[in-house]
């Protein structure tokens, strides 16, 4: 599309004329301090009884971010870098939390833990995630073993998808068009098309709901060349609910999904095909008994993985599957003691020369006490047992206390909580280095903050945090997997604010300073900041601006294998929302990287320049 073509429709965007609306607020309401938050102890508690600064990004905020990835939104939170999330969509994304590691992120969907354990570090692709299919996400940090097992180290993201509709049949379209361009090449052809449908509803004790999405991405190749030729990107996603609500306490859901997404990439052969085919495939049940003060919950699922990759040095294809079973019981004795009794099965498969697989057995218990005059704490202990090395065991204590002034509180926090990851299937089996000897790396996190809140319009809080990494696994000189004997130290300091001076007005901020030492620390910023302000100038228009800091952070050169160092670049994103029919319609427009900054993210790959994009959704 022409330059003119694509201001032509910005402009009849805007002027569709900007009227007053009787819209239900739910749809735009600014997020409150008082949110409840359920990940870091599986009970459903005011945030001041939490003993973490969880980060939750609402319904709401989702809504304000329509036409972006998943990858995109979480990495404009405090402690995280996704690498690859300003890059071609298509990217393969690193999630670098606390100053860790991919490896050392959980990812959680609708309670089962998600992960590929046919890949080198057995980690879970964010880029099979849909943002249309999901109703909120939960992102906490520090070591949640005790709660959710293996790799639960530095970050559990957990994401909820969007449940049924109480009418008998909802529906839901999005579609949107825009640019997808470099800040040398501002050529303003159409180059990215995104498209989601779902259909749901709730007929009597009959719940359902089927959706699908897909993006398509042309216009940036995937490594930085003179001729930037374009490296396309597509992906399709199906998701089907079904769920029965027996009585008032006992519920059943199934769902299916299958996501797949064809990537092209650049290669040291031109003419080789460069093609990677990624699909995802699984199927799960959960369930939820209630009786009295307590309730029983089922989480199972099994998921099938497999990737083929085509490129200069030929064909390669890897498969791997695993199923995964949480059963666990939830009681409040008295009010104050809401305890957690629960264990976790694990099988992992993969197919490499033989066919492999390992299996975990966790039981795990957790205790929150909330007294009434100002205590919390939230203890927890968990007995990992695995095929291969046996027993590990690991805890947490999590104590605050809250000082209650006239319109807010006080908090005190602190935690100290051991954490592990279990070798994975290619460390234990792989054919290339191989070692079913290995332990599991081992990990202590020590925190400690305080978080202010003052009269619904303000909050702020600023956590310490201090994490030891043991008995990692890399390789000795002959490439075989070992655990290595040199120690990593990830220290840093988190801060986050919310100031709601108005209801029409909101500024969230965020600052992250993170120190790692015992490696090269690649990909990793000591500084990172961000800024968000929304405002809603009529009822059914809101806009956002939003500004992103990236500090200085080395990267690899591999034709070197000499660490280079990347120099801090600033981004500023507007967006702006409009209801053109109230609860029915809107438009949106995004314009991403407004100032057009050129700068490296990731060393010889891509960023994006100035880019726009105009959708609509309807719901009916």
């Amino acid at each position: 599309m022409k330059r003119n073509h694509l201001w032509l429709i910005t402009a009849l965007l805007a002027g569709k004329g900007i009227f007053a609306q009787n819209v239900q607020q739910d749809s735009l309401k600014v997020q409150q301090l008082d949110e409840v938050v359920v990940s870091d102890s599986k009970f459903e508690l005011k945030r001041e009884n939490s003993g973490k600064t969880v980060i939750k990004i609402t319904a709401e905020e989702m809504q304000r971010n329509q036409g972006r990835t998943v990858a995109e939104i979480i990495n404009t939170k405090s402690g995280i870098e996704l690498a690859g999330s300003r890059g071609r969509d298509g990217a393969v994304l690193g999630v670098y939390a606390r100053g860790g590691r991919g490896r050392q992120v959980l990812v959680i969907i609708d309670g089962v833990r998600v992960s590929d354990p046919s890949t080198f570090s057995a980690e879970y692709d964010l880029r099979l995630l849909s943002p249309n299919t999901i109703e909120s996400i939960e992102i906490i940090k520090g070591a949640a073993s005790t709660l959710y097992g293996t790799n639960a180290v530095t970050a559990v993201i957990n994401i909820t998808t969007k449940k049924s509709s109480k009418r008998k049949i909802a529906g839901n379209f999005e579609t949107s068009v825009g640019t997808n361009q470099t800040a040398d090449d501002q050529n303003y052809n159409l180059g990215s098309v995104q498209n989601s449908a779902n259909v749901n509803g709730t007929l009597g004790k009959f719940n359902y709901g089927v959706d699908f999405s897909n993006r398509y991405k042309s216009g940036l190749s995937a490594a930085v060349t003179p001729e930037n030729e374009e490296d396309v990107f597509s992906h399709f996603s199906t998701n089907v609910k079904l769920g029965y609500q027996f009585s008032e306490n006992f519920g059943i859901q199934v769902y299916g999904n299958q996501t797949k997404f064809k990537n092209e990439y650049d290669a040291s052969m031109a003419e080789a095909p460069n093609l990677g085919v990624n699909e995802q495939q699984r199927v799960g049940l959960s369930s939820e008994l209630g009786y009295g003060k307590g309730s029983l919950y089922l989480n199972a699922a099994f998921a099938d993985y497999e990737s083929v990759a085509n490129d200069t040095y030929g064909e390669s294809n890897t498969k791997g599957s695993n199923w995964v079973l949480d059963l666990y019981n939830k009681y409040v004795f008295g009010e104050q003691f809401h305890t957690i009794l629960g264990i976790n099965y694990i099988k992992d498969e993969a197919i490499f020369v033989d066919e492999v697989d390992f299996a975990i057995v966790d039981p795990y218990v957790n205790l929150v006490y909330v007294s009434d005059f100002g205590l919390n704490l939230n203890v927890g202990a968990r007995l990992n047992h695995h095929s291969e090395y046996g027993n590990h065991f690991v805890y947490n204590v999590n104590p605050s206390y809250v000082f209650n002034t006239d319109n807010g509180y006080v908090k005190l926090m602190g935690s100290y909580a051991t954490s592990y990851i279990t070798p994975n299937l290619t460390q234990l089996f792989g054919a290339f280095g191989g070692n079913p000897e290995l332990e599991p790396e081992e990990n202590s996190t020590l925190e400690g903050g305080v978080e202010f809140k003052l009269n619904n319009t303000f909050r702020i809080s600023a956590v310490y945090f201090d994490r030891n990494e043991t008995n990692a696994i890399g390789y000795d000189a002959n490439f075989m997997s070992i655990n290595i004997a040199d120690e990593i130290d990830a220290n840093g300091v988190e801060v986050e604010a919310t100031w709601l001076p108005w209801s029409s007005f909101s500024v969230n901020a965020n600052y992250t300073y993170t120190e790692r030492k015992g490696d090269n620390a690649i990909r990793i910023p000591k500084h990172k900041a961000n800024v968000s302000l929304w405002y809603q100038f009529f009822e059914g228009t809101n806009a956002s601006l939003t500004y992103a800091y990236t500090g200085k952070r080395f990267d690899t050169n591999f034709a070197t294998f000499m660490d280079i160092a990347l120099e801090p670049f600033s981004l500023l994103n507007f967006s702006i929302r409009h209801e053109l029919i109230p609860s029915k319609l809107n438009v949106f427009f995004n314009a991403d990287n407004l100032l057009n900054e050129d700068y490296r993210e990731l060393l010889g790959f891509t960023t994006r320049g100035r880019n726009f994009r105009v959708g609509l959704n309807l719901s009916l």
